[in-house]
């Protein structure tokens, strides 16, 4: 390994929290033109195609926009722990999530893989399905007590 991995992933932090459509073309430096994307909806390969995931998103979403609150780096690895905003059709979504990074020698994202609660942060906010994957949490829960947000309270 060839660069500081703490100073490394502190440079991705800051291109996650600044990212645009104007800084999305600086994504060469980022990611490796080999390199693999995974998130609850996207798997793929190649610079090219993670690009056009991050269009998508910005043609699709109003004001997206990633805030870094972690990072545990361990060599060429680390997680990120993130709140991710946006508003789609006029609805504000605040997601919260974890991504695995793992660089090549250069620095370069080689493995991107996001994990976050499609249910309980995005579906349960649709109406009637919803509703759907609010009951599914519920029946599902553990707990004895539960408030409407699924919570348990201990006794």
């Amino acid at each position: 390994m060839t660069f500081d991995a703490t100073q490394r992933f502190d440079e991705i932090a800051d291109w996650f929290e600044n990212l645009s459509p104007q800084t999305l073309a600086q994504i060469d430096q980022v990611y490796a033109v080999q390199s693999t994307f995974i998130d609850p909806f996207n798997h793929v390969n190649e610079r090219q195609h993670i690009q056009a995931v991050y269009h998508h998103m910005f043609k699709s979403l109003e004001q997206p926009r990633f805030t870094i609150i972690r990072k545990i780096v361990s060599n060429n690895q680390a997680c990120m722990v993130w709140r991710f905003t946006f508003s789609l059709r006029k609805r504000l979504f605040d997601i919260e999530g974890s991504t695995v990074f793992e660089l090549n020698d250069q620095g370069l994202i080689v493995l991107h893989r996001d994990y976050w609660d499609t249910s309980r942060e995005l579906y349960e906010h649709i109406p009637v399905l919803g509703l759907l994957f609010k009951r599914l949490r519920l029946a599902l829960s553990t707990s004895e007590k539960k408030t409407p947000e699924g919570v348990y309270k201990s006794r």
